[in-house]
């Protein structure tokens, strides 16, 4: 979801309040996804690398993500929206901490759409510490028995598909250590539009296209 302070510095704003609009713009994807029949959304929300950032920017992220969470809880059991976290959250404070885990059990149930924030999350990380959990879980077995099957479960996405379509908006036309394990044979469609400026219509441009790409994963003919 990249572009939140580019927004801001159009609109001789500060950065805390186009990672606001950002935040605003979430609703109405999750909405959009799941009328379209998406089961599973993954939103990049922070970093591994974020942390890189200025100290009160990444207050602000703390801050904002905490407000979504104390927020956006009672709307997503209203429409049936399952939220799970990934990543490393043990940097986070003991607070935040508490209202994801809070959020998470209040949705549990949810049969709707799952929508996975990914928060101090790295591809690289995730397949790092799924490697350090299997081993964990095998502790007299060498890493020569380790295989992608027997790794999988061990993913933060363990019970989600992989990933079909990734979108990067902000007009990057990179990863950025996202999902990269799950988004081997994804399709990446980029848009110049910056986060807080796409809505549902850019969302269904992408998914219309997404349905005119010959996946082959790999083989000489289409599936």
């Amino acid at each position: 979801m990249d572009g939140n302070r580019r927004w801001a510095k159009n609109r001789f704003m500060p950065a805390a309040l186009g990672h606001a609009a950002g935040a605003k713009r979430v609703r109405e994807v999750v909405q959009a996804c799941a009328e379209a029949g998406v089961t599973h959304l993954s939103l990049f929300a922070f970093s591994t690398e974020n942390w890189k950032r200025p100290e009160d920017e990444v207050s602000s992220l703390m801050g904002l993500f905490m407000t979504y969470l104390q927020k956006e809880v009672a709307s997503m059991n209203a429409n049936g929206v399952r939220l799970r976290v990934l990543g490393d959250t043990q940097r986070f404070s003991e607070p935040l901490r508490e209202l994801i885990a809070d959020a998470q059990q209040r949705t549990a149930a949810n049969q709707g759409i799952t929508l996975m924030v990914c928060a101090n999350y790295g591809g690289r990380w995730d397949m790092l510490h799924a490697v350090k959990s299997w081993q964990q879980a095998h502790p007299g077995q060498s890493l020569q028995a380790l295989t992608e099957d027997a790794l999988a479960p061990y993913l933060s996405t363990a019970d989600a598909p992989e990933v079909d379509l990734l979108i990067r908006t902000g007009g990057e036309s990179r990863v950025s250590n996202f999902l990269l394990w799950q988004a081997a044979y994804a399709e990446l469609f980029f848009t110049d539009d910056l986060w807080p400026d796409f809505g549902a219509d850019r969302l269904r441009e992408a998914i219309s296209w997404f349905g005119q790409r010959d996946r082959r994963f790999g083989s000489s003919a289409p599936l």
